[in-house]
């Protein structure tokens, strides 16, 4: 199967690798004029492009037709995490792209356990997780990692301004029937999903958010603050017709 590869240089059936990804191919892949390789222009189409030129680490590509990527879940979810320590955020990212997520957005809340450090350079490091785990499972977009909302105050204000179709906040106290929510909503297609860290959400966090989402439970047991927003992403697509 041929490589992946993400660029904005498409044009006139034409299109260049970035930078990066261009030194990827030359000096670690070893790759030479009339290699073949999947090109995604990031809007969900993509193209079999023919290696035309290789320039030191310039790349050029003669491209086919371009044709929908069918890796793209019907419905756009955001994932609000909770930031948890030790790097978990980095599995939750990596394997929430691969379950369909098109945005992340980290957010600090009254309990948890990590503290702002060096966020811009952190996030750096989440948008080249997000980007190689898009060409692993073959997305036709490239996911975005935002910098963490500084606080729960932050989160409810993101909400307000987003104008999602459906916010589904997942507390460990429970709430109403994922199946049921869904069902009773086939339209939604932006949706957002609130999952907290390790010390769960207080009281007052609970009532200042209910306003804006809808409460639902993930089942009797208490996940870990890394596996709920895994569990909840694969429920909404499961029920949303995304993971057949």
């Amino acid at each position: 199967m041929p490589r992946r590869y993400f660029t904005t240089q498409v044009e006139k059936g034409q299109a260049c690798l970035s930078p990066e990804d261009g030194h990827h191919f030359v000096r670690v892949m070893r790759g030479k004029v009339g290699d073949q390789l999947v090109i995604c222009d990031t809007n969900a189409v993509e193209y079999l492009g023919t290696v035309t030129a290789i320039e030191g680490e310039k790349v050029t590509l003669s491209l086919s037709e371009g044709y929908p990527t069918v890796a793209e879940p019907g419905v756009e979810v955001t994932l609000y995490l909770g930031y948890p320590k030790q790097g978990k955020l980095e599995e939750e990212i990596r394997h929430g792209v691969e379950l369909g997520a098109a945005r992340f957005i980290p957010f600090f809340s009254r309990y948890c356990v990590a503290t702002p450090k060096k966020e811009e350079q952190k996030q750096e490091r989440y948008q080249k997780i997000a980007r190689e785990a898009a060409k692993q499972c073959g997305r036709g977009i490239l996911p975005v990692v935002e910098l963490p909302l500084p606080d729960f105050t932050a989160l409810c204000a993101r909400l307000e301004r987003e104008g999602y179709d459906l916010v589904l906040f997942f507390y460990e106290g429970g709430g109403a029937s994922l199946t049921q929510v869904l069902a009773a909503r086939p339209k939604a297609k932006r949706i957002a999903l609130i999952t907290g860290a390790e010390g769960g959400f207080s009281a007052q966090e609970v009532q200042q958010i209910d306003p804006l989402v809808t409460r639902v439970g993930l089942g009797p047991r208490i996940l870990r603050c890394e596996t709920a927003p895994l569990a909840a992403l694969a429920a909404v697509m499961t029920l949303t017709g995304n993971l057949e």
